[in-house]
């Protein structure tokens, strides 16, 4: 019984409440691994229950790992064989690799990855004889995929008759699925939806895996999608011996279809029900904490619960108010290093919290031109990401004609009808007459095999080169030009349209814009700065942090992530930065009730990462396409009490005067109360 000395009352709960439906809610910090883990081993040595019987499913293969790794510690190696701790999708393949003959397939089968489905969906698409152009086949495989984790099947699917994507999907997906099963293949979304359809259609199998699954946990249930709900809720139906354990207080996933309302409709989904709330924290201090509960508490719909510690009060959250991003990123690393000296920290004991990937590119400049190493988490480095790589190509080609990787990556971006097929004619001409390839694009008609309406078009982007070339070579007004370059070559309209995914195709646009707010940055900072001094600033930053030792980094980095990506990870010192109206809450949820809850979940997600020092920060100004504006404060701070909270500025907003703050504040109250009227 050594492994239940350590739990304190409402853990020793759950871990003996063995039999019925049970649903653990476990807040942030309060130890729910150590529950499930200490439970199966109940299970196990108290009970004398059969690991065969028992089923523990998480999300991530690593939770699933140290899950396994943990019960191993407490059961020993022999005893733990047998256990079935495993991702949904593991389990699904489990399944179907032993009854996929019930459908069909051979037990050999492969499971495509996205490449593969993509191959097949593009040589589906051009057996039907529809435009990969207009339609993309990324496109195509995100609407399959969707309709996947939907349940909904080919000969479901009813499509909008105004919706050309769906008319398009309607006809590919039978065939796309048809061909998959030709070869004996399913891809990842299939794996749920099979299952399902399985256990739905032979109760034969259904109950041959529910008798072998008695005693069944969920972990992170508030995470679960319909598909992954059903799948369990199959599994669970003979024995009932269902226990989830999750915290609807941390469900962020809504935008990849988790759905917050299983965990909180899961008590009348389970008649009899049992519900232990864990609700003291092992991780956070006390004001870090009660800052946590004070915003959770405004969320309309929830599981009441309240976290609590017995560590003490700790230190007061710092909240800082900078001028705008540069100075925000430049006082939060100033803060690091401090903080680092101060306390002996290791750079491994910060992270800094942002809701938009976006937002990581002035901390990375930062951080890089201290020499500090850093890990992101979650995301591409901001310089690495494609539509930044793209738009930087065309400032690079205006700086630097003779650059012919940059000239060829921005020949069809954004699309202009130039094949690849006339391009690699050009080249090739380009390389036998030895001319230069910025000058063959103007000599075209010289090119043999080009037709005359690609021979226009290719004319037409040299023209519009040469133009932008010497627009450029005046230094002034650096990011006024790229913002109008940007605009007149339909970039934003380009991204916007590239994929179905709407929320990813906005944060390529953001992802372009913050390259005009660096060179609005650079410029400012810069005397007598040019194109090509910002583009040989950026790939020495590159060149110097490539040189870095990847394994030191790994050992001794500040962590810099997404709130998303942040969940079930904690750090003693954590920056939860840009807490401004249309960044967090996100512009997208403004209006919408439901997604601004989602939003106050990520404020929560963010809060409780916080071990010892939580640092939140706002601008008074932000960069969009390099112009500044003035920017409102979150609403979510106005929830934070302000016995809680240390208020200081960055050394720019203490040079503002007291009208000039009073101004600021005047503005921003006026745009929140035309907003939300008097709720304001």
């Amino acid at each position: 019984m050594k492994y239940l000395s350590n739990l304190n009352r409402e853990q020793l709960q759950a871990v003996k409440h063995t039999e019925g439906p049970l649903l653990v809610l476990a807040g942030a910090g309060s130890g729910k691994t150590r529950v499930i883990t200490c439970r199966i081993a109940h299970l196990l040595l108290q009970l004398a229950i059969l690991p065969e019987n028992i089923l523990a499913v998480t999300f991530t293969n690593k939770a699933a790992r140290e899950m396994g790794e943990r019960l191993e510690e407490l059961v020993g190696k022999t005893r733990r064989e047998g256990v079935i701790v495993s991702t949904f999708h593991s389990l699904g393949v489990r399944i179907l690799r032993q009854e996929c003959r019930h459908l069909g397939y051979r037990p050999n089968f492969s499971i495509f990855d996205s490449s593969d489905q993509l191959g097949l969906i593009r040589q589906t698409m051009r057996e039907l004889g529809a435009d990969g152009k207009k339609i993309s086949p990324e496109s195509v495989h995100w609407k399959i995929s969707l309709l996947k984790n939907g349940l909904v099947r080919p000969a479901d699917f009813q499509p909008h008759f105004n919706d050309e994507t769906e008319q398009l999907v309607s006809r590919v997906y039978p065939r796309y699925q048809a061909q998959l099963k030709a070869c004996n293949a399913i891809d990842f979304d299939d794996i749920i939806m099979l299952t399902v359809q399985l256990l739905q259609q032979d109760h034969g199998v259904l109950t041959a895996w529910q008798e072998r699954f008695r005693y069944l946990m969920v972990d992170e249930y508030q995470d679960t999608n319909p598909a992954q709900y059903l799948f369990i809720s199959l599994l669970a139906a003979g024995s009932r011996n269902l226990c989830v354990v999750g915290d609807d207080d941390q469900s962020i996933y809504g935008w990849r279809g988790a759905d917050v309302r299983k965990i909180l409709a899961f008590e009348e989904d389970h008649r009899g029900c049992r519900t232990i709330k864990l609700e003291q924290n092992y991780r956070c201090s006390g004001n870090i904490l009660e800052a946590a509960n004070q915003v959770i508490r405004n969320n309309p719909t929830r599981k009441e619960k309240t976290l609590w510690t017995d560590s003490g009060p700790g230190s007061p959250l710092h909240l800082l108010v900078t001028a705008d991003e540069e100075e925000e990123a430049t006082t939060v690393v100033e803060r690091i290093q401090t903080e680092r000296f101060r306390r002996d920290a290791p750079y491994r004991d910060f992270c800094i919290l942002y809701r938009t990937n976006a937002q990581s590119r002035a901390f990375e400049e930062q951080l890089r031109f201290e020499s500090i190493p850093y890990i992101l988490v979650g995301g591409m480095r901001f310089y690495d990401r494609k539509e930044v790589k793209d738009a930087l190509a065309w400032l690079k080609v205006l700086a630097n004609p003779a650059d012919e990787q940059s000239l060829l990556r921005i020949i069809n971006f954004p699309k202009r009808g130039i094949g690849e097929s006339s391009v690699n004619k050009v080249n090739d001409w380009s390389l036998a007459e030895k001319v230069p390839l910025f000058d063959s694009l103007g000599r075209v008609d010289e090119v043999p095999g080009v037709t005359m309406a690609t021979r226009q078009r290719i004319f037409a982007f040299h023209q519009l080169l040469k133009g932008e070339c010497e627009l450029f070579a005046n230094g002034r007004r650096l990011a006024d030009k790229a913002r109008e370059l940007f605009a007149k070559l339909k970039i934003e309209e380009e991204l916007l349209a590239s994929v179905d995914d709407k929320a990813a195709a906005r944060r390529k646009v953001e992802n372009v814009e913050q390259i005009v707010n660096s060179l609005a940055a650079f410029a400012a900072r810069t005397p007598g700065a040019t194109l090509t001094t910002f583009l040989e600033r950026l790939a020495l930053m590159d060149e110097e942090h490539d040189k870095k030792d990847q394994k030191e980094q790994e050992l001794d980095a500040v962590t810099l992530m997404s709130l998303h990506s942040s969940k079930g990870l904690e750090f003693p010192h954590v920056f939860l930065v840009g807490l401004e109206e249309d960044i967090l809450p996100h512009r997208r949820s403004i209006y919408e009730e439901v997604s601004v809850d989602e939003e106050r979940r990520l404020m929560y997600v963010g809060i409780t990462r916080a071990k010892k020092q939580l640092t939140i920060s706002r601008c008074l100004t932000r960069r969009k396409y390099g112009k500044n504006e003035e920017r409102i404060p979150s609403r979510f701070l106005a929830e934070i009490p302000d016995e809680l909270v240390s208020h200081q500025q960055g050394s720019s907003a203490q040079l503002l005067t007291a009208e000039e703050n009073d101004r600021m504040a005047d503005n921003a109250f006026a745009r929140l109360k035309a907003m939300f009227g008097d709720a304001a």
